[in-house]
């Protein structure tokens, strides 16, 4: 068995990243993921990588979209409001299709909001965020070492698919501490990248990196090949687990740290023989709908329950499409739902919400 190291989440997925190949990471310092750019700070020089702290979140996204271009595994990460900022050259990376791999360590929001963690960066995760038709993979991590497992995940995904992947996890993810291994990692076969602007040695034609198309019948040729790309990903890439939804009535939806909790609260109200299952999305998009859907043949009712006001609920309900009724249970503002608050709302929905 390989040795674990006791690691906080956000220093196992920098070193995870650096593992991964990854040795650009550009980025700008905001509460709660503040120690993947000191990691990157004290460790990048030695492995002859480089970090680079830019002026602000706009700067650092775009020298990714540089080093991206070039064919290079980069990285850069943030918190809620700093992903605001890079959203716009995160349409352009996804509109040039490049590889890059994106953190977003949530807090609480809107505006500045709190440093506690928040599940509220959902829909701008998993419809954009950004302009223009374009999809990020999201994966969810809920562990510090699925945070690493996912990290080289990321970054084989965004070199096979060529588009940016986020890996969002919270401000709870990233602070706490678990022991991790990482020979655990598995490896892609991956692409050459022909499409590198990485010099020409004089041996090929010259590549061009571009998202601007004035032509309207070329973008549309380029957004519908696009299309084809992220209908390839649905198919392929969807990632779940499912716990006792075989004999459940009552499935409760939760990813990241919340499908934790969440099992707790399964495995409370089993013991008092309600019958209760799980399903935990990993990839936020492609949403896992189709195993929400089955279940929904014989599940009698399902409960979103997120740190939001209510985002993964309305992909429930569209998994779900009308089938049975869909609840939501959450919390905000860098509150954390209880096992208890989950078992009393679950009671609610078996006695009728009374």
């Amino acid at each position: 068995m390989a040795e674990k190291v006791l690691m906080k989440g956000n220093e196992a997925m920098a070193e995870a990243a650096m593992q991964a190949g990854c040795k650009l990471f550009f980025g700008y310092p905001i509460t709660p993921q503040t120690e993947v750019a000191a990691y990157m700070a004290k460790k990048m020089p030695k492995i002859g990588g480089l970090f680079l702290q830019a002026e602000s979140e706009v700067a650092s996204i775009n020298m990714v979209y540089g080093a991206a271009g070039a064919g290079e595994r980069v990285m850069t990460s943030s918190s809620s409001p700093g992903i605001s900022l890079m959203s716009e050259g995160i349409s352009y990376i996804a509109g040039a299709d490049l590889p890059c791999v994106v953190v977003n360590i949530v807090r609480g929001g809107p505006g500045l909001g709190g440093i506690q963690p928040a599940q509220s960066d959902y829909f701008q995760a998993t419809k954009g965020g950004g302009h223009g038709d374009y999809h990020l993979i999201v994966l969810a991590p809920d562990s510090v070492q699925e945070m690493v497992n996912l990290t080289s995940t990321a970054f084989d995904l965004a070199d096979i698919y060529r588009l940016p992947v986020m890996i969002m996890g919270d401000g709870m993810l990233g602070q706490m501490m678990e022991p991790v291994e990482f020979s655990s990692v598995t490896k892609r076969e991956l692409p050459e990248k022909t499409w590198a602007t990485s010099g020409t040695k004089m041996q090929r034609k010259r590549n061009v990196v571009n998202s601007l198309f004035i032509e309207p019948d070329e973008l549309e040729e380029i957004n519908n090949s696009r299309l084809e790309k992220y209908n390839i990903i649905k198919e392929k890439e969807v990632l779940y687990e499912t716990a006792n939804t075989e004999d459940a009535d009552v499935v409760i939806v939760a990813y990241g740290i919340i499908a934790r909790v969440a099992n707790t609260a399964m495995q409370i109200l089993r013991d008092k023989g309600i019958k209760v299952g799980v399903i935990r999305p990993i990839t936020l998009w492609p949403f896992p709908s189709e195993i929400i859907a089955k279940t929904a043949k014989t599940a009698k009712a399902f409960i979103s329950v997120e740190m939001s006001q209510g985002q993964m609920v309305e992909d429930v309900r569209l998994a779900v499409n009308g089938e049975k009724p869909v609840y939501f249970y959450g919390r905000n503002g860098g509150k954390v739902p209880s096992p208890d608050e989950i078992c009393a709302e679950i009671e609610k929905i078996i006695g009728g919400g009374k």
